[in-house]
């Protein structure tokens, strides 16, 4: 299989990635002021676009969107009409892809809970779901339940690629199967008459860089031997899927992703074993971040500027509670001002701290923006994928509201927690 690609030209409309420069700044700012900040927007035609890319790059593979990027109702609704499969991490996300509408779900079982298969297992009964398996003893788990449906086996292909050390799953013995055990366990769930379809591994999250593209071929030649290997044995596989989240450039001055040469080195990558370039099984892919991060921004107010030695500090209303990479991965985000004037002011070094009584709790240091005053509102970009998603309630605080863009309308489709919320599972004595 060497599927074609799409023309490297891109359509008027349709670029390869949305900086925060092309949000309308006036558009926000009624937003902001109608839903109240911290405010997450979230642009559905945009998702439609990028979906719409991925087809043309890889219009032979089996497409799955990864729902852990972004589980809005809203957002996994759009993504399940353009046709997209679903890719899910915990049996929430299973129910949620089925309520969306989608057709095709696999549930990627990572040290699953006992009641996570409980309920998948259940669900598979009126649905079709695909189950990928990380340890062998999962197959007695299932076997358990009665369950001896389609199967993908994990593989741990030990190479890793992404943009932080914590995201990247290929190199971390919690992840899948180690490969060379990978073809025995493929070998007992077929003797064991569960319908395996194919294997999975899963480099790492938000691939972008030539590096990170080699790790990515690398991780897909090593899947094409095993399949080679494992039909050797006189199994019939049908799909290989190769993980790793198709990045998405969060610095202004970075590249776009050259999806169109990740397509071809994908398919040569899988299709090179023996020169034929035809590995005789379907290519998966399961992008997440890449569908939803330019769709999104948040609009934070500035509620505080202190002057201080080592900077001027911008206190925001939007946290790591709102918007949780930048604290944990050290990740950045383009931030702007959406001041009337902004364009007028002097710009200025500063930093961009939230409410939270964390240290960590910063969404930029060392920023310029145009000089803040109490009251601005900022835009953070790239927010679409793990922003929302990855929302808490530390401190007691409310996750925000969700506003949906969609072919000229706006509509809420996350109201705003309020602390009431927040309590309303506690027990009284």
């Amino acid at each position: 299989m060497t599927p074609e690609t799409a023309s490297s030209s891109v359509a008027v409309g349709n670029p390869p990635v949305r900086r925060l420069a092309a949000w309308p700044v006036a558009d926000l700012r009624d937003l902001a002021t109608e839903h109240g900040t911290p405010l997450y927007v979230l642009d559905l035609d945009r998702v439609r676009e990028n979906a719409d890319r991925l087809r043309r790059a890889f219009p032979d593979a089996e497409i799955e969107y990864a729902v852990k990027a972004n589980a809005i109702g809203c957002v996994l609704e759009t993504i399940a009409d353009t046709g997209l499969g679903a890719e899910c991490a915990a049996a929430g996300e299973v129910v949620r892809a089925l309520d969306a509408g989608f057709d095709r779900v696999r549930y990627t079982a990572v040290n699953p809970p006992a009641r996570d298969l409980d309920r998948v297992v259940d669900l598979a009964a009126e649905h079709d779901i695909a189950i990928t398996i990380g340890a062998s003893d999962t197959l007695d788990r299932l076997a358990e339940r009665g369950w001896a449906g389609e199967l993908f086996v994990r593989v741990n292909p030990g190479v890793g690629a992404g943009h932080h050390a914590k995201v990247r799953t290929g190199t971390d013995p919690k992840f899948g199967v180690p490969g060379e055990r990978a073809a025995a366990v493929v070998s007992e769930a077929a003797e064991r008459a569960f319908d395996v379809r194919g294997l999975h591994a899963h480099a790492g999250s938000g691939i972008l860089d030539a590096d990170d593209l080699d790790t990515h071929r690398a991780l897909v030649a090593r899947m094409g031997e095993l399949t080679a290997e494992i039909v050797d044995r006189g199994i019939d596989l049908d799909t290989v899927i190769v993980g790793g989240g198709f990045g998405v450039p969060y610095r202004e001055s970075a590249s776009p992703l050259d999806l169109d040469s990740l397509a071809t080195a994908t398919c040569e990558a899988l299709g090179g074993v023996d020169g034929s370039g035809d590995p005789g099984v379907k290519l998966g892919i399961e992008p997440g971040r890449y569908l939803v991060a330019d769709a999104g921004v948040l609009v934070t107010r500035v509620n505080t500027v202190k002057e201080t030695p080592e900077t001027t500090v911008v206190g925001v209303d939007a946290g790591m509670t709102d918007l949780l990479r930048p604290a944990l991965y050290d990740a950045h985000h383009a931030i702007r001002s959406l001041a009337r004037d902004a364009g007028e002011r002097e710009t200025m070094s500063t930093a961009v701290a939230g409410p939270v009584c964390e240290s960590a709790d910063a969404l930029a240091r060392g920023r310029e923006l145009a000089a803040p005053t109490r009251g601005d509102l900022l835009a953070v970009g790239n927010a679409g994928a793990y922003g929302y998603e990855m929302a808490n309630t530390y401190n007691s605080r409310p996750r925000p509201a969700v506003v949906a863009l969609d072919d000229g309308e706006s509509r809420v489709c996350v109201r705003r927690e309020t602390i009431d919320d927040l309590t309303r599972l506690e027990v009284e004595r």
